[in-house]
């Protein structure tokens, strides 16, 4: 089980790492892009190589019995380091990269030091899940368990402490991410503390060894799980406003290409609509058609009608912009209805003089909107259609 959670974990930071990547191509000199991508995989990094089949591996591979606890201690001090440089990076200030290279330096003697303890010890007899509280009494391989248990512990402590106090000056998604990022660390404290008490237990005669095989892992992947979502949430909030944004719009297009639709068929105006797109891409596709058949019905809008419906409308409403989309629309449906005639009869459309066009050919994205609203209410097309006994014409005048 502990391998499964393990994998899973490792599984969902590193997607989130393959997410960030394209942005740090792009940007390869932002030290918070690299920040984030270090925390995400070499906290991936740390639960691959701390399941007990990559265990295995690595030491059948070398012939050295447990050279992956300190490969994986390594790794968890580095994540640990990652961590703070990332919180350091974020809060920003005048002495960031000097705060930062500090952390970096004293996570580095710390894994150097791991190295030399293990190096200095000896652990002859392969432990996969439970080498902290098996050699908790042997000499120099128990200080290097306590050394990175007690630098794992301080740098999450301090990530939590930080990232909860700066929660509170920001907001938005900002405040969100940083909040999920602090309880993240507060859960990965969980994983030193368990150890940490498996040990101590451990010296006192006691065999607590299940804290640091079922509730360590538990606690690691738990926080792994929010600390990637505390680091992609202030990111994709953006994205995923502008999307929402983007499907609201899509939806509230859809009367006026529906208008349209005949037009766009018979004339094959519209572009072929795009397959597992994107909402922005989708709009872009829609709002397209929509602008091919406004710019082949120009020679069919009728400028007396717009002027004379916007009147009305204005008259109704008092709101110029609803006044404006509502004569579009009813210019726009006479268009195609005046189109459609012409094109079964077989009839010419003379082209427009230049005083007789109206001022906006096509209107823009807001004015679209308003217009597909107005072609949705019919009580306001009601309301702005030409009073009886005033002459219109459908086509150009």
């Amino acid at each position: 089980m502990t391998g499964v959670i393990n994998y899973l974990s490792w599984g969902v930071l590193w997607l989130g790492l393959v997410l960030k990547a394209p942005d740090l191509l792009r940007h390869r000199g932002d030290p918070y892009l690299r920040a984030i991508c270090a925390v995400l995989g070499l906290a991936g990094l740390c639960f691959l190589l701390g399941a007990p089949p990559t265990v295995g591996a690595i030491n059948q591979l070398t012939g050295l019995p447990n050279l992956a606890a300190p490969l994986t201690y390594a790794a968890i001090t580095a994540y640990g380091a990652a961590s703070q440089v990332l919180i350091v990076y974020w809060r920003g200030g005048p002495r960031v990269h000097r705060t930062a290279r500090r952390w970096i330096l004293a996570y580095a003697c710390v894994a150097v030091g791991i190295g030399t303890m293990f190096a200095l010890g000896e652990a002859p007899v392969e432990r996969r899940t439970d080498l902290d509280t098996y050699y908790a009494r042997t000499p120099f391989i128990a200080e290097m368990i306590v050394l990175y248990l007690v630098a794992h512990l301080t740098a999450v402590s301090v990530t939590t402490v930080s990232a909860l106090r700066w929660a509170r000056r920001v907001q938005g998604p900002l405040r969100l991410g940083v909040t999920v990022l602090g309880l993240g660390s507060l859960c990965a404290a969980g994983y030193s503390v368990a150890k940490l008490v498996a040990v101590v237990a451990r010296w006192c005669g006691r065999d607590w060894s299940v804290l640091g095989t079922g509730v360590a892992p538990a606690a690691a992947g738990l926080g792994a799980v929010m600390t990637v979502s505390g680091v992609t949430l202030p990111l994709l909030a953006p994205r995923l406003t502008q999307w929402r944004r983007a499907r609201r719009t899509y939806g509230r297009l859809e009367p006026l290409e529906r208008e349209l639709d005949d037009l766009l068929t018979r004339r094959c105006l519209r572009l072929p609509r795009p397959r597992f797109a994107s909402p922005t891409t989708r709009l872009m596709w829609r709002q397209t058609s929509i602008h091919n058949a406004l710019s082949h019905l120009d020679a069919y809008f009728d400028r007396s009608r717009y002027d004379r419906t916007r009147q009305a409308a204005l008259r109704e409403t008092g709101d110029p912009e609803l006044a404006e989309a509502a004569a579009w629309a009813a210019v726009i449906a006479a268009a195609v209805r005046h189109e459609a005639d012409s094109g079964h009869c077989g009839r010419a459309v003379p082209p427009l003089c230049e005083a007789d066009r109206l001022p906006e050919r096509v209107p823009g994205p807001d004015a679209l909107v308003r217009i597909a609203d107005a072609l949705a209410d019919r009580v306001l097309l009601a309301a702005a259609r030409v009073p009886s006994g005033t002459t219109t014409t459908a086509g150009p005048v």
